[in-house]
This record gives C-alpha cells, structure tokens and sequence, in this order.
C-alpha cells in the first residue's frame, strides 16, 4: 500500500493557519505540479462546520486563479480543517500564502452573487452554504495570518 504524505504529517504538532509543500511531482516531460496543504483552522481542534467550508470551496476555487496562475484545483480536506491546492509549477508557500491572504479578504468583502455554483443544477449540495459563516472564518484566519511554515510561526506580511 502507498504511503500518504499527509498521514504522515503529526497533525498535533501543527500550527495554523499555515500553508505548507505537500509534495511535487515531476512528470516525464519535465513538467511540474505542486500540492499545497492550506490549513485554515487547527487540527483535531476545530473544524470549519460543513457549509462554511463548502462556500469557501466555491468562492476560493474562483478567486485563487485572480492571484496565482496554472491553478488545477482547490478543494477541501475532508477533515473539515482546511484546502489542498494543487498547481501547476512550482510556486513557494509563501507566494501561495500571499494569494491566500488576498483571495480570503475578498471573501470578506464578497455578497452571495459573488458565490459561484449555488443552484440545484450547478452544485451537489446547493442547500448547505453559508457565505456568513465563510465570512466569518475568513476573518478569524485574517486574524491570525498564514504562516510560511507549518511548526513555526512565520507569518507572511502584504
């Protein structure tokens, strides 16, 4: 069976929010991808409640690609505590960690016509959203500012 990188990642030791290299790959014609841990909320801690989560899903997966290029997807982790990123290249977390920043505070600022993909026909589970909540995460990570680092607490400045 193969290993997972992050099973092996002590979520205990861990401070979020944080945005981390989860692993690259290189593929056979030198071509790059990158997956990024975005930790919003601090493992076995907390957990962003369902709706909030999947309205961040939909408002990050639309303006992370304003801010970073050759984005291929953004998604939630299913333990409800943050993202994965996965990307094209080979940004820094740092650089990925500054697109966050911006992207979360047009969170803040977004009204629910800005949240994409919330009809019956355009979205799995269109009834369980809640930009309010998406909100108010967003500001609690603000808060706090995404670290470079995962363990240490090197907040990346805009």
């Amino acid at each position: 069976m193969a290993k997972v990188e992050s099973f092996s990642l002590n979520h205990d030791q861990v401070k979020a929010p944080y945005v981390r290299v989860a692993g690259s790959e290189e593929g056979n014609l030198g071509d790059s991808i990158s997956k990024f841990d975005i930790r919003l909320v601090q493992p076995n801690i907390e957990a962003i409640p369902t709706s909030a989560l999947h309205t961040l899903e939909h408002l990050l997966a639309a303006y992370i690609r304003d801010y970073l290029d050759h984005v291929i997807d953004i998604s939630p982790m299913g333990c409800r505590t943050g993202f994965y990123l996965i990307i094209w290249g080979k940004p820094t977390a740092e650089e990925v960690a500054v697109a966050m920043t911006k992207v979360l505070r047009k969170v803040v600022e977004s009204e629910w016509e800005d949240v994409q993909g919330t009809k019956r026909k355009e979205c799995g589970n269109y009834r369980d959203h809640s930009l309010f909540a998406a909100k108010e995460y967003a500001k609690i990570v603000l808060e706090h500012g995404f670290s470079k680092d995962a363990f240490e607490r090197q907040v990346v400045s805009i």
